[in-house]
């Protein structure tokens, strides 16, 4: 009853002063809602419901595709409630990828290697909304991604549905690299996702099973217990090196009468294993497999794969040759997904072998939308490119020359936006740019300057398809530009 003579009253007051019908009355009522009230005592603007839910957010929505080291390391560094979050992924766990080999040689079980996303994101301070589902689309000019449902549909509902976006992440990861090499995806291994693990496991298992039964010829055994590796690039060194650890240790006890029949051998067409690494982390891994026994065939390239035959070529001399084999694993590199290959012939990169992005991960040729990670690399930029531009920051005249005190001026400028400098600085054990020009008496023209810089350019490498390097661009990269 005050209530309502309150309101009646407040009612008389704006007939009688129509100046005061702009004011609003605010007031709580009985279930916690909070109402306004106009002139016409009638309730225009509900701002909570009873039921406590909040009117529709004008935030920016930020979907993630993936949850994979990139997309996991960037939610749990973003700490900003500024957006609206949300991730689709057709994989509703994190995997930790370095423990892969270990998996599949026994020395981890499998479930200690992954966490359910949804208790990462639970941990967050802010609600994340994660959908079980493939992208198997993006819309990049009308900000929409085309989605099916991850699951088996059995309940007559919709497989597809789509997702619009304010900010694009894209961290799906890559696939296997066949190079279409006939009969790899028939017989080949690989170690990508938790299931390749498991499935290597029991095909390891079953080796040794079968080449212990007492039908078995010797020379059958032997092929049997083959294992080859192809692709010395992380994976595959590390799988052979926890391989032959397992072998030694642990199949020795197991399986007596036919462990000193296994064989190792590490197939990579390149002169060295590990080639995107420093020289002495190659060397090391070359002279350990050597005195372990695992034997390293470089510059051979494979051709063919059959059910028990890997059919080879040598780079140099052309020789072709074949290996008999009871498993091969295939660790040859990645490849775009078919996702990203329709979405870079959209934003005109098809022509690419892979997504670029600029160095704050940015998609070339496409607004708000960013990739890290096995999809995408940076197309980082050569100091060579812009270097009428830094040498006209430091000129003080028309003159094509700066002396040293002028270069000292940008020179921090310089090794920040272009690490390949630092890291240059730092290989040849020179303290600093001025040092590296020391050679040059004088003045500094700029065909000097270009020589200089172009020794660092040359040694420029693109960084590895690691699960270091994905999660240091979410952590570093895009948790501080959406912070």
């Amino acid at each position: 009853m005050v209530s309502y003579t309150f309101y009646a009253k407040a009612l008389r007051l704006f007939q009688a002063y129509p100046s005061l019908s702009k004011i609003l009355i605010v007031s709580t009522v009985g279930g916690g809602s909070l109402l306004a009230f106009s002139d016409d005592c009638r309730p225009f603007l509900r701002v909570f419901t009873d039921g406590g839910q909040q009117p529709e957010s004008k935030k920016k929505k930020v979907v993630v595709l993936g949850t994979g080291w990139a997309a996991t390391s960037f939610l749990k560094y973003l700490k900003s409630e500024s957006y609206e979050v949300q991730v689709v992924s057709p994989r509703n766990y994190f995997a930790f990828t370095p423990l892969l080999p270990s998996v599949t040689n026994g020395t981890v079980e499998a479930r200690s290697i992954v966490e359910p996303i949804r208790n990462i994101l639970s941990k967050r301070p802010y609600q994340i909304d994660f959908k079980e589902a493939e992208c198997f689309k993006i819309d990049a000019s009308n900000k929409t991604l085309h989605c099916r449902s991850a699951q088996v549909t059995n309940l007559g509902g919709k497989e597809e549905f789509t997702v619009d976006y304010d900010i694009l992440i894209i961290a799906v990861g890559a696939q296997v690299n066949t190079f279409n090499t006939p009969g790899v995806s028939e017989y080949a291994h690989f170690l990508k996702e938790v299931e390749d693990a498991q499935k290597l496991r029991n095909t390891l298992v079953d080796c040794f099973e079968r080449a212990n039964l007492p039908s078995v010829s010797d020379e059958e055994r032997k092929r049997i217990l083959h294992f080859v590796v192809v692709g010395g690039g992380p994976v595959g060194v590390e799988f052979a090196a926890e391989l032959h650890d397992v072998v030694v240790q642990d199949i020795a006890k197991l399986y007596p009468s036919v462990n000193n029949l296994a064989k190792i051998t590490l197939l990579e067409a390149g002169d060295h294993i590990l080639n995107m690494y420093d020289k002495r982390i190659t060397k090391f891994a070359e002279t350990k497999f050597q005195r372990d026994g695992i034997d390293l065939k470089t510059g051979s390239m494979v051709t063919k794969l059959s059910a028990k035959d890997v059919s080879t070529k040598d780079r140099a001399t052309g020789e072709c040759g074949s290996i008999p084999y009871g498993l091969v694993v295939w660790s040859t590199g990645i490849a775009p997904r078919p996702v990203i290959l329709d979405f870079m012939k959209q934003i005109g990169q098809g022509s690419r072998r892979v997504l670029a992005t600029d160095e704050w991960l940015r998609v070339e040729g496409c607004d708000s939308v960013y990739a890290l990670g096995d999809c995408a690399t940076i197309n980082q930029r050569k100091a060579m490119e812009d270097i009428l531009a830094i040498f006209g920051q430091v000129k003080k005249d028309d003159t094509n020359f700066l002396n040293k005190q002028e270069f000292r001026k940008v020179i921090g400028d310089i090794t920040e936006r272009y690490p390949q400098v630092q890291l240059y600085l730092k290989k040849s054990k020179v303290k600093n740019m001025v040092a590296l020009l020391d050679k040059y008496e004088g003045e500094i023209d700029i065909e000097k300057f270009k020589e200089a810089l172009s020794q660092v350019d040359s040694q420029m490498k693109n960084l590895p398809a690691t699960a270091q390097v994905a999660a240091q661009q979410g952590i570093n990269i895009l948790g501080n530009l959406l912070h």
